[in-house]
């Protein structure tokens, strides 16, 4: 076994090879199935169990996000759950929102305590709030129409004798656009019709590039919620949009923390081999979480993005304490 330890210079990191890809593996299935590409879960790993202390861990995080998360948007695409006018508006919200939150950063936040509160907070009611609608005694009439659908068609397959991983959403259930306006976007799903204000949607994009480039992470974690609890969009059509807005987020942090020196000449660029390490698990979790997610109920996934979101929430509330 001892062949397979090994240190990676640029971190310090001493570890065996395989717990970097198996670690990211695990995390990205569940996480991808909501729209999360499980890098939030990744920092408190590489901070608690390796000891990656340093500001590059955030730069890390990025460049597993870049190499992990291109399968799962792949798979939504293929699998046509990929609502492109919410990519295309969530793209545009969320890169000049990085930029300024990088600033932002920099210039007036070295130590953004009261805001991670505020954002906690925040957090903290949208995973209330999913938890709630998993109960059952919350969502909207398409949303229990929907899930009502992937019951009735599980019961369906297995009184024909199928077996039980062939219930899922049928190859019909794809993202049909209706309309797409500057004051709302419209599509259809498996048969229901939702829409949300493209204003509105812009904004939040914008606040989570801000907050996502503040803290240093990709936005997914928080507009995937978002899109399911407050604008009450399924969340099979949100999770390709919300890891693609990830993506790209990613893509321009890892370029602002390469080229970026802050004080001291401390020097924020990735472990790249750490990185692509858990990157390489990544790949393969999103990409089997993404075609797992059409076999799971919505309320599951719900309940899934529920708990992470509660996890950061809390991990947010209590470092402001500390």
């Amino acid at each position: 076994m001892e062949f397979f330890y090994m240190l990676f210079p640029v971190s310090g990191v001493k570890t065996y090879i395989f717990i970097p890809p198996l670690v990211a593996f695990v995390l990205s299935f569940f996480t991808s199935m909501g729209g999360v590409s499980g890098a939030f879960l990744l920092l408190p790993f590489q901070m608690s169990f390796l000891n990656f202390t340093s500001p590059a861990v955030s730069s890390t995080n990025f460049l597993f996000n870049i190499v992990a998360i291109p399968s799962g948007v792949y798979r939504y695409i293929k699998d046509g759950r990929m609502a492109w006018p919410l990519t295309m508006i969530v793209i545009l919200g969320t890169l000049p929102g990085v930029f300024l939150g990088y600033y932002i950063r920099i210039m007036y936040l070295p130590d953004p305590r009261a805001f991670k509160m505020f954002v906690g907070l925040v957090l903290l009611y949208i995973g209330v709030r999913l938890i709630y609608e998993f109960s059952g005694r919350g969502g909207t009439a398409q949303s229990k129409a929907l899930e009502r659908k992937f019951d009735l068609r599980v019961s369906e397959l297995k009184e024909a004798g199928k077996s039980a991983i062939a219930a899922g959403l049928p190859t019909e259930a794809v993202v049909k656009t209706k309309s797409v306006t500057m004051k709302s976007v419209e599509y259809e799903f498996w048969g229901e019709t939702f829409s949300f204000s493209t204003p509105a949607m812009f904004m939040l994009a914008l606040v989570v590039g801000v907050i996502g480039g503040t803290y240093g992470i990709g936005g997914g974690a928080i507009i995937a919620p978002f899109c399911v609890a407050v604008f009450r969009l399924p969340v099979y059509t949100v999770a390709g949009a919300a890891l693609m807005g990830t993506f790209l987020t990613s893509i321009a942090g890892i370029i602002f923390y390469s080229l970026v020196e802050i004080k001291g000449g401390v020097r924020t660029s990735p472990d790249w081999l750490l990185g692509a390490l858990f990157g390489a698990g990544g790949f393969a979790g999103m990409y089997l979480g993404a075609r797992t997610q059409k076999f799971m109920p919505q309320k599951a996934i719900k309940l899934i993005l529920g708990v992470l979101i509660l996890y950061v929430s809390g991990s947010y509330i209590i470092q402001f304490f500390r």
